[in-house]
């Protein structure tokens, strides 16, 4: 699933609203680290919501757009200094089912 609807994409925040940041990213920004925590915690639960932190140097879009082309997986919204992400999950039990 490379592009979202309107309303999947309304769909997956309205998911992501009501979870926490469960990574964060600060001055070291993009490192392989981080992005190997995040490609792990979208393996376990499809959707993350990554905090930037101000000491996180560069652009909040373009850090988003790269996390998402090193993760595989799709910016569904950027706003304030959090990344909400999307991949699919591989298993079809598992995956959270959006509206088509």
């Amino acid at each position: 699933m490379n592009d979202l609807t309107s309303k999947q994409r309304a769909f997956l925040m309205s998911i992501a609203s009501k979870e926490k940041a469960v990574i964060q990213i600060g001055k070291d920004a993009l490192s392989p680290s981080v992005t190997d925590a995040v490609d792990e915690a979208l393996a376990a639960r499809e959707i993350v919501k990554v905090g930037v932190q101000k000491t996180c140097p560069g652009d909040l879009h373009e850090i988003a757009a790269m996390m998402g082309e090193r993760t595989h997986s799709v910016v569904v919204q950027v706003i304030g200094r959090k990344i909400v992400l999307y991949r699919q999950h591989k298993d079809p039990e598992k995956r959270i089912r959006i509206p088509m």
